[in-house]
């Protein structure tokens, strides 16, 4: 998303459509995310992970030989589908066999970890193509991660996933969310959508942040990007090898409050010495060691709390909530750029890292009480 940004920017396209762009993605994973559960069950969870896959490559392929804009939000809408199979299945077969409390939070900020590697690798690798002689032809990466989606087919269909076991009772959707109804599971939810909000603030439009406030070119732009991710990869592994010694309500707290001081620290290099000083450029992807463990952290915390057959649904709700908080992010920081208030910027992110903070109090103190 990051990168289509920050080449559709410069194609002319207003900052209002590349806002709600991000909802394209975002709003079908919150609507079939309920339907995915009873698609994952229906069909079993490695025929899924591969089906999900087999369209991402087709879509991949076909997207270097479309110009016209609105086939990038039909192609958002159904890689978004695709990503909310692939996660429910993904938290699915962890929680299927994993029970503890912290292994499951080692576990879980180990496949985050590798996401954000993956982040790390794809921007860098299109920065390398957008700043040579066939920078015209940048679309054509994508046919990179059509190949990487055959192959990780491949790597599925020869390996054994077990399958959790099928109720014989016919499932009733409206009663089983009406069983997530509860304060500690609200409140978690709303963390869940302001972490992702926090995070969606950077990893969209840092990029085009730097670009247009800090003047560096797409290149550099798309490397310290790159950056964050390569922090965000470090802070969760270092989480996974950590995360026995220390109770998860304090570390995730101490991240948050780490967060707040980096963000004070740019705010203060903004405002007695310079809007645009290229120090913030070193400061922001250091951002990411600490705002990468909260998602897994909070994940974990909650998920070892719900039964094992529930697991896939409950997963649906956090996926929702998440490509919740990723849309409204977009459309709120797609306003900032349109109408040119990015010197405000980490100003807002402080805000909303804030009012997670106060959030996050209030979840730990219910979970605390229920459980």
């Amino acid at each position: 998303m990051g990168i289509i940004i920050l080449q559709l920017s410069e194609a002319k396209i207003t900052y209002e459509k590349l806002g709600l762009l991000e909802s394209f993605k975002d709003l079908p994973i919150a609507f079939f995310s309920l339907f995915a559960v009873q698609f994952i069950s229906r069909i079993g969870t490695k025929k899924a992970l591969i089906f999900s896959l087999l369209i991402v490559a087709v879509c991949s392929s076909i997207l270097p030989f479309v110009k016209v804009f609105w086939f990038y939000k039909l192609w958002f809408a159904i890689i978004g589908t695709c990503f909310a199979i692939g996660k429910i299945c993904v938290f699915g077969i962890i929680r299927n066999n994993i029970s503890d409390e912290k292994s499951l939070t080692k576990t879980m900020s180990n496949v985050e970890a590798s996401f954000m590697i993956g982040i790390f690798v794809i921007n860098t690798g299109f920065g390398w193509l957008i700043s040579s002689q066939y920078s015209e032809y940048w679309k054509f990466g994508f046919m990179g991660i059509a190949v990487l989606s055959v192959v990780t087919m491949f790597l599925f269909s020869r390996l054994e996933i077990a399958e959790p076991e099928k109720s014989s009772q016919r499932e009733d959707l409206l009663s089983d969310l009406s069983g997530f109804v509860n304060p500690s599971i609200i409140a978690f939810l709303v963390v869940v959508f302001s972490i992702v909000f926090v995070e969606q603030s950077f990893n969209s439009w840092l990029p085009s942040f730097y670009k247009n406030h800090l003047n560096v070119n797409s290149f550099f732009a798309l490397q310290a990007s790159s950056f964050l991710s390569l922090f965000s990869y470090i802070g969760r592994t270092i989480t996974a090898h950590i995360i026995h010694r220390f109770p998860l309500s304090k570390y995730y707290v101490s991240c948050v409050s780490l967060i707040i001081l980096v963000l004070v620290i740019i705010l203060g290099i903004q405002y007695f010495d310079s809007e645009d000083s290229k120090v913030i450029l070193f400061l922001f992807p250091v951002i990411g060691f600490f705002l990468s463990p909260l998602y897994p952290v909070v994940n974990s915390k909650m998920i070892v709390q719900i039964n094992k057959k529930k697991t896939n649904l409950f997963t649906s709700l956090i996926v929702i909530f998440s490509s919740l908080g990723s849309s409204v992010s977009s459309i709120v920081i797609s306003l900032l750029f349109e109408n040119q208030l990015l010197r405000y910027y980490p100003l807002y992110i402080l805000f909303i890292v804030t009012a997670l903070f106060s959030i996050s109090l209030i979840y730990f103190r219910l979970i605390k009480k229920r459980y």
